[in-house]
């Protein structure tokens, strides 16, 4: 690994010029469910201990999901009934948390639903959201970040009729891409920075699980699903050659039209959709672009992309991509305000497993204000989508319009969202918002909040009730 440092900046680090592309990049096989009686499908997804070859001829320690390192893809359409068979065989314990989706909290996946060593998890909902590229990881308070860190991830697609429109051929011209930096003994285990302010930033990256990775594209237009599954780094996609892009999704939906650009910056948990052009026997890279935001210093060389002599022709993209209207803010909307600070507390407080923080009906949409007063950090509301309202009191760029569950939060910025909650009420069981940078979700930086049928708001009491079981770190 090379560090670029010189005229008085930061060093910056950097694997240009190292790589060979010499790795087919692994595409993650979608997950095949098992239809029962009533149409709903249903998923085994088993966690586990493997090892897992990730630099050339050396072998990590890695966890996985139906394999050794990362899980398999799952697909379906809006409509559909799911349910999952989560199956812990880690020899800890751990959650399976479902990343941008609407879902009862129960079914959420995240601190409270643990699944000890040995046990099987059954979450079930229906899917009723617009088309989205979320994602699937654990969500153990105090150690997420291990457990991502070490395998745990994988790709949950959800289609619509809007989406059905752009390539849509999984593995062909509608590839996934999960972006992981790590660091790496010499020996080739990963290892983590549990010092560093942010939590580990690696010098080498891997997308889907592979080092040095190319892919051969065989269509004249590729949609790209970007997640950065990454712990605290992020990135500045864009290409070497320069070449725009059409984006066309961010985390939970499609944009209502398409948006050309040469460079999207991505924060830990989000995600993006892009369609590139090719013309037949090109070649370029996809490359992340050095930042001055403390988690994105780095140039990095991500995938090397070979289009085919001959190429099938894709049909054009443009006009209206989604029918799915604008988040509006409503009158009178509540608005709630959320401090972050250096020492990784949300409103001066650390996370409390038995605290509910805010209380929301359920089904409204409201405002949260966010405001950054240390270091980067990024917001990710669970069961919402939201919308960015200003930037430091400015519209946000066209491109950063669509329908989100996680934004970055710059350091010294203000950013205001129109957050619509889902529909599920629960009394009982909260729902989070955090940062996404892992380190510092573990380390305190979340915060409880209950959706309840509108009007019981006054009547829900603000703790969780202990149990001589409870074992939160």
């Amino acid at each position: 690994m090379i560090s670029l440092a010189g005229c008085g900046k930061e060093e910056i680090v950097t694997n240009v010029g190292e790589l060979e592309f010499t790795q087919a990049l692994k595409i993650p096989p979608l997950a095949e469910p098992n239809i029962e009686s009533d149409g709903t499908k249903n998923y085994t997804l088993t966690m586990q201990q493997g090892t897992t070859e990730l630099l050339p001829g050396k072998m990590a320690d890695t966890f996985g999901i139906n394999g050794t390192y990362l899980g398999p893809t799952i697909r379906v359409s809006r409509g559909d009934k799911v349910s999952f068979n989560v199956v812990n065989n880690l020899g800890e314990t751990s959650t399976l948390h479902w990343h941008g989706m609407r879902l009862p909290a129960v079914m959420d996946g995240g601190p409270h639903q643990m699944i000890e060593a040995g046990d099987t998890w059954t979450p079930h909902w229906t899917i009723d959201q617009p088309s989205a590229t979320t994602w699937y990881h654990p969500h153990l308070h105090g150690k997420t970040a291990h457990h991502v860190y070490k395998g745990l991830a994988g790709m949950f697609i959800i289609d619509d009729e809007d989406s059905k429109k752009l390539p849509s051929n999984y593995g062909v011209d509608d590839i996934p891409l999960i972006i992981q930096d790590k660091l790496f003994t010499s020996d080739g285990q990963m290892k983590e920075d549990k010092e560093g302010i942010f939590g580990t930033l690696g010098d080498e990256i891997l997308v889907n699980g592979t080092y040095d990775p190319y892919l051969e594209v065989t269509s004249s237009q590729v949609r790209f699903r970007l997640l950065n599954g990454s712990n605290a780094r992020a990135y500045h996609f864009g290409f070497t050659d320069g070449r725009s892009f059409k984006l066309v999704a961010n985390d939970v939906g499609l944009l209502q039209v398409p948006v050309s650009m040469e460079r999207i910056m991505l924060s830990p948990g989000e995600r993006a959709e892009i369609v590139v052009d090719f013309k037949p026997g090109e070649e370029t890279i996809l490359h992340s672009f050095n930042g001055n935001n403390g988690i994105d210093n780095g140039e990095f060389d991500l995938l090397k992309i070979v289009a085919a002599p001959d190429l099938k022709e894709s049909a054009p993209i443009d006009g209206q991509l989604s029918s799915v209207p604008l988040i509006e803010v409503p009158e009178n909307a509540t608005v709630r305000q959320f401090k972050l600070t250096m020492e990784n507390k949300i409103n001066d407080k650390l996370m409390d497993m038995y605290r509910i923080d805010e209380i929301v009906p359920a089904g409204t949409t409201e405002i949260w204000e966010i405001n950054n007063f240390g270091w980067s950090h990024n917001f990710h509301i669970h069961n919402a989508a939201f919308r960015i309202l200003d930037i430091n009191d400015k519209e946000p760029q066209e491109y950063e319009r669509g329908r989100k569950d996680t934004v970055f939060v710059p350091n010294g910025s203000k950013v205001r969202l129109v957050v619509e909650f889902g529909d599920y009420s629960d009394p009982n069981v909260p729902y989070m918002y955090h940062c996404h940078l892992l380190r510092h979700e573990d380390d305190g930086m979340m915060g409880q909040f209950l959706l309840v049928e509108p009007g019981t708001e006054s009547q829900v009491p603000t703790t969780l009730p202990k149990n001589e079981n409870d074992h939160h770190e």
